[in-house]
């Protein structure tokens, strides 16, 4: 029997090894990582969603919204619409909307990103690069931030999860509540 990380490692090695385009190395992880965040999402409690550990951190809710903002980012920046306008949109007062969108979103994001040509992913987007900053990022380049990003804020999800008595699922490997053996 395989395990799902023996199976990603050497679904990802083949993948590689067949494909080293740079574009589908992005989307192979966009897709494991994003199936793991929306494995999250749906263990939250969203009657939990105001949840936040402390005064200056976000709630649960904002943190979903991050995920879904940081898509809505990457398919502006890959369809040269990207505009800085130094506000976020309203956020839906409902945590499952913000996970519903979420999950909807992601096929659009990825056919995006599948039909950039290799010349584009160069391009630059602008993007702060600190704190009162703009610069150039390339496209690819922003696409990696952004997962990165996705993938921080979903370590502090998971530990609100276990906070507020969730069940936390596997994440990199087994969890206190989903055991491998």
């Amino acid at each position: 029997m395989t395990s799902p990380a023996t199976s990603h490692t050497a679904t990802s090695a083949a993948s590689s090894a067949v494909n080293p385009d740079p574009r589908q190395q992005f989307l192979d992880a966009f897709r494991k990582e994003h199936a793991t965040t929306r494995k999250l999402l749906r263990a939250f409690p969203p009657e939990q969603s105001e949840f936040t550990p402390h005064e200056r951190s976000n709630t649960a809710r904002q943190l979903a919204f991050t995920f879904l903002m940081e898509q809505k980012l990457l398919m502006a920046a890959f369809t040269d619409t990207l505009r800085l306008t130094g506000r976020m949109p309203p956020m839906p007062d409902d945590f499952a909307a913000i996970v519903e969108e979420f999950e909807r979103d992601f096929d659009q994001v990825c056919r995006i990103i599948e039909s950039a040509t290799p010349e584009s992913l160069a391009t630059p987007v602008q993007f702060p690069v600190g704190p009162g900053q703009v610069g150039d990022w390339p496209k690819l380049q922003f696409a990696w931030f952004m997962l990165c990003d996705q993938i921080h804020h979903r370590g502090q999800l998971s530990v609100y999860l276990r906070m507020v008595g969730g069940k936390v699922p596997s994440i990199y490997g087994p969890s206190g509540d989903e055991r491998w053996f």
